[in-house]
């Protein structure tokens, strides 16, 4: 099984991007399975029901979020209604939608979790290393899924290499999104866990994290209130690769992902 981990979509550029090239890449890459992050795809600020719509048919098999999941309103009325797009698995027990899925694939089933990090977040959370080992633990036993991928949304570095420690051996690929910069410390852990501390994301290459870089640098410079517009011009799409065992879900190879796409297409939300 080869999956294919893109980070956090952002704005119309990166969508336009992921979109206008999906079905390429996967050709190219031989990818079996897609999963997407798109809590940035809507003018920088969460998702809306067309946009996870639009995604969904350009390929993705799942679409995960973050700290933003809320940001557009009508997202809290669609999440119910389309299981395939996630919000973090450890928000309030009242929050609506899921944090994980399963989908029968060609190769067997294929485990999508979600969930956040405490660590310099601000929205009110449970702990994720306690939501994650029981839904895991529901996941293996109940569900007999091995191939379990998770996208971790958080700042701290230290929180998301914690995470993958704890998770090795039980899920196939821990993967980290938030901070919109790619790191270069894939590998895989003992116990057969694919990891990365964090996917990058597809957006703006000349930019500062996918918005316009002199809007950004006015901000620290003055340290007034302004507006941060997405940045225009060529996009690079960043993700991971992972090629798993289909009968145990241990990782057998992961590298990064990152291409620079020189026209990207889209109207903003």
């Amino acid at each position: 099984m080869r999956i294919l981990f893109l980070g956090d979509i952002v704005g119309s550029p990166g969508r336009g991007a992921v979109i206008g090239n999906l079905a390429r890449i996967k050709e190219e890459q031989q990818i079996d399975f897609i999963i997407v992050n798109g809590e940035n795809a809507a003018g920088g600020r969460g998702i809306t029901p067309k946009i996870s719509i639009d995604l969904l048919r350009a390929g993705a098999a799942v679409i995960t979020t973050g700290d933003h999941v809320w940001d557009q309103r009508e997202i809290q009325e669609y999440l119910p209604t389309e299981p395939r797009l996630l919000r973090p698995l450890n928000c309030e027990q009242d929050a609506p939608g899921a944090g994980s899925v399963v989908l029968e694939t060609a190769k067997g089933k294929v485990a999508v979790l979600n969930a956040m990090g405490r660590t310099f977040m601000n929205p009110p959370l449970q702990n994720p290393f306690t939501a994650l080992d029981k839904e895991v633990a529901r996941l293996r036993d109940e569900e007999g899924v091995r191939m379990i991928v998770l996208d971790f949304h958080a700042e701290a570095t230290s929180e998301k290499i914690a995470m993958g420690r704890a998770l090795d051996g039980k899920v196939s690929l821990v993967v980290g999104t938030h901070t919109h910069v790619q790191t270069a410390d894939e590998r895989i852990f003992p116990g057969g866990t694919a990891y990365l501390t964090d996917a990058g994301m597809c957006g703006p290459d000349d930019s500062v994290l996918g918005r316009d870089f002199t809007s950004v640098v006015w901000r620290f410079r003055n340290g007034l209130p302004t507006r941060f517009p997405v940045a225009t011009g060529p996009v690079r799409l960043c993700g991971v690769i992972v090629d798993l065992d289909e009968q145990s879900g241990k990782a057998e190879k992961v590298e990064r992902f990152s291409e620079l796409i020189e026209e990207a297409a889209g109207e903003e939300k």
